[in-house]
């Protein structure tokens, strides 16, 4: 199977060729991948070398042009290091473009800290109108990317080595796995199959995010309502992440939220993904552990 990342390259060369109000900025990440898209369309196929906040601000210039640009490298250096260009070129200019990254939390181990970024998406929380996806699979991906790309909003598509071992259909909002009565997993993106795994013969009902922002609301408080209203949040990036959003569905009624993710303490072991995921209690195990202590079984 291929990787979210190798999705992403495909289907861009594809979207390239289709409409030519994209336009793809790079800094130098995946450029590989493009070069035929740059021979094909030199003007719309920029790699500005590793210059992440020239990224940024080539990509707002290309939206103040009428184009949709597509801005791409590594988490880290798409949504942390060029924060103040996201803030002022893209939202105080009112112009919307597509970030996606790649990296995630921990794909890179070996390339250390520099290389992760669990707080992206808490990061782009400080700002106002970012839609997030963070899909599960290759095949959610390309069906997130292409919407992102057709509409005309700031989006950011969240892509990462880790995958579940089938797709699942797209849903603006949560989508319903299992159903049960003594509380609400949610699952974000490549967590799903942990998560599925860690509530086995659990009453618990499952949903399923591919989109995180805007936060499904009212998809929460039905699932909540037909179960005991304690929620367990499981995400790919910082715990606590989404917490906020969840306690605001249900403040009308009496409830309790965990938030799990990657812990603020840093793993300073290369490793690999599984055992980051371990050493953070995203595992099946850790995720059952916790669960069931927290839903009182």
């Amino acid at each position: 199977m291929d990787t979210m990342r190798d999705r992403f390259i495909s289907t861009t060369n594809r979207l390239l060729d289709e409409d030519p109000r994209l336009a793809l900025v790079l800094a130098e990440i995946s450029r590989d991948g493009f070069q035929q898209a740059e021979r094909r369309h030199p003007d719309r196929v920029i790699n500005v070398g590793i210059r992440e906040q020239l990224l940024i601000g080539a990509g707002g210039g290309l939206a103040l042009t009428g184009l949709r640009p597509v801005m791409h490298t590594f988490a880290s250096f798409l949504v942390e290091r060029p924060f103040e260009q996201l803030k002022l070129d893209f939202g105080h200019q009112g112009v919307t473009g597509v970030l996606v990254s790649a990296g995630a939390s921990y794909d890179w181990p070996a390339g250390g800290f520099t290389h992760m970024s669990p707080g992206d998406v808490a990061l782009l929380d400080t700002l106002d109108g970012w839609t997030v996806h963070v899909p599960g699979h290759p095949d959610e991906a390309e069906t997130l990317l292409r919407q992102a790309v057709a509409g005309d909003d700031l989006v950011y598509v969240r892509l990462s080595l880790q995958s579940t071992a089938s797709p699942r259909p797209v849903t603006p909002g949560f989508d319903t796995v299992r159903e049960g009565r003594s509380g609400v997993v949610v699952a974000v993106g490549p967590m799903l199959d942990n998560v599925l795994a860690a509530t086995e013969g659990l009453d618990v009902t499952v949903l399923y995010a591919t989109t995180i922002r805007p936060f499904d609301a009212a998809g929460l408080r039905r699932a909540a309502a037909a179960a005991r209203p304690d929620v367990v949040l499981v995400e790919p990036y910082l715990a606590g992440t989404s917490t906020a959003a969840a306690n605001d569905a249900l403040s009308e009624v009496p409830h309790r939220v965990l938030g799990l993710g990657v812990s603020r303490r840093e793993l300073r072991k290369y490793g690999s993904i599984d055992e980051h995921l371990a050493g953070h209690g995203l595992d099946p195990a850790g995720l059952r552990e916790r669960v069931t202590t927290f839903l009182g079984r």
